[in-house]
């Protein structure tokens, strides 16, 4: 039997987060009333910055278990993510342990969070994967789109690719959406349909966070 992660190390891991970025950075949180109070829910999230897990584990207003790539999960390091409920997996093959503990969270009724565009880049959704329909269809827990938005091209950057010390960054989510049609299926054509309707959700979710924002 696969092991679930801690929903009470989520819980730890949000507060360790909350401390972190609002001492690094200045968020500022939009829409977090439109996530479910209760019941599974995967956040999807676009990945431009190497704070957009912690920012988003920080600031959600539920404890989130992330699908994290296994090459973070290295020495104490490694051990930290594990405590804090959150996931390893495997980019590079069939996951199924990493794919069983994460459909494990949402029949618990938890958080998954998801970068769907697999790795971090320009944070458009332009690429996803079929994971997070995947685990849409599968479970039938809605997706929340979160869109991170901070500024990495400004001088002042002391790491590559982070936002610069007490910058602000902007943490929007919207409203929940179903991405199956309702028939329960998975094949692999119903599967395609799912990311179509999940990126056209999403790149919206993106454009109206932008306007909202100023970014």
């Amino acid at each position: 039997m696969t092991e679930v992660p801690s929903a009470r190390g989520a819980e730890v891991g949000r507060r360790i987060g909350v401390g972190l970025m609002y001492g690094l950075w200045r968020p500022r949180v939009l829409g977090a009333w439109r996530v479910p109070a209760t019941g599974p829910v995967i956040y999807a999230v676009n990945h431009s910055h190497n704070i957009d897990g912690p920012m988003v584990m920080g600031v959600a207003p539920r404890p989130t278990h992330f699908l994290i790539k296994k090459e973070a999960f290295i020495g104490p390091l490694g051990r930290f993510l594990t405590g804090i409920g959150q996931l390893k997996v495997d980019r590079h093959s069939t996951d199924r342990t990493a794919i069983a503990r994460a459909l494990g969270v949402l029949a618990d009724g938890g958080v998954l969070g998801i970068f769907p565009e697999g790795t971090r880049g320009v944070g458009d959704f332009a690429s996803l994967r079929a994971g997070l329909a995947y685990f849409a269809v599968r479970s039938g827990a809605p997706i929340v789109p979160v869109a991170v938005l901070g500024s990495t091209d400004r001088p002042g950057r002391l790491i590559k690719a982070l936002p610069p010390l007490r910058a602000r960054v902007d943490v929007v989510f919207g409203d929940p959406f179903e991405a199956g049609d309702g028939s329960g299926r998975r094949t692999r054509k119903a599967l395609d349909e799912a990311t179509e309707r999940i990126q056209k959700q999403l790149t919206a979710h993106l454009e109206n966070a932008r306007r909202l924002t100023g970014r």
